[in-house]
């Protein structure tokens, strides 16, 4: 009874084990591009999200709305919540299996191990490997952010020339963003193409970028320009400024970064010279 209940537990987590690879590979394979819902997105009201729920996670909804996820950082890096859902619970699922698959490796090798152990260390693992895989999110939305800003100060000094270039403020935040590559200005000119579709000004379209995204600094841009537009004011000298005022916050919040990991190290020299003494002082307080 004993060998059959551990064999039961081997197969059970070499099942889940397979289950999650099975999910990982089916949702990292291209899938065929579907017209409906990149028609919808191109043509839904202004005001409204952009985010497409594929079929397959319609059943994970419920649960990704129960988690309350970051929704502009999952915007930042083109995620949906179900999508960031899915990815919590597969790390859950493998944290959960794991304990469970060693404690049935042991026991084909002859250790004995309490059905306690592998119980408690796969509720500890599945909740440590979830909370990974949400830091981790955090992390990537966290580089990504500093990215999409550089990427604007640079998009800040090409609109300038353009409109140094006689361009009209559409036409020149349409040839700007048509000049560089990376994700960032992908964003850009998708933004631009559907305020093109839906016969909206391209500088209300990036406000409602950066207000989705949690970059202001992209919302700077589309606040310059619609002066610009509307008042037909020469800005090419403010876009400048912007740009020049951005890349000096960037410098100031770098450094500021590089002091605190400074001061992180200090923490562990500090303990070293600790040590350091206690093994020159040792031989004297041995002689006592």
């Amino acid at each position: 009874m004993i060998l059959n209940w551990h064999l039961t537990l081997a197969v059970g987590g070499g099942a889940a084990v397979g289950l999650g690879l099975f999910l990982v590979v089916r949702e990292a394979l291209p899938a065929a591009p579907a017209l409906g819902p990149a028609l919808r997105r191109l043509h839904q009201p202004p005001g409204t999200g952009r985010a497409v729920k594929g079929s397959s996670l319609d059943w994970i909804g419920g649960f990704a709305r129960w988690l309350s996820p970051p929704h502009r950082q999952l915007a930042l890096l083109d995620r949906t919540p179900e999508q960031y859902a899915l990815s919590l619970l597969l790390s859950a699922l493998v944290g959960l299996v794991t304990p469970a698959f060693v404690g049935a490796v042991l026991f084909l090798g002859g250790v004995s191990v309490p059905l306690t152990v592998p119980l408690v260390g796969s509720i500890g693992m599945a909740f440590v490997a979830a909370l990974v895989a949400h830091r981790s999110v955090l992390a990537r939305a966290d580089a990504a952010r500093d990215e999409f800003r550089q990427a604007v100060c640079t998009y800040l000094d090409l609109v300038a020339l353009q409109l140094s270039a006689a361009h009209g403020p559409v036409q020149a935040l349409e040839r700007a963003a048509a000049v560089c590559d990376g994700w960032v200005f992908d964003r850009i000119r998708e933004s631009l193409r559907i305020a093109q579709m839906q016969m909206h000004s391209p500088w209300d379209e990036l406000r409602e970028l950066a207000d989705r995204i949690g970059i202001p600094e992209l919302g700077d841009v589309g606040a310059i320009m619609r002066s610009s537009g509307s008042e037909g004011a020469q800005v090419h000298e403010t876009l400048r400024s912007r740009a020049d005022s951005l890349r000096d916050q960037i410098r100031t919040d770098n450094l500021a970064r590089a002091e605190a990991v400074t001061s992180r190290l200090d923490i562990p020299g500090s303990l070293l010279v600790f040590v350091l003494l206690g093994f020159a002082v040792y031989p004297f307080i041995a002689r006592l």
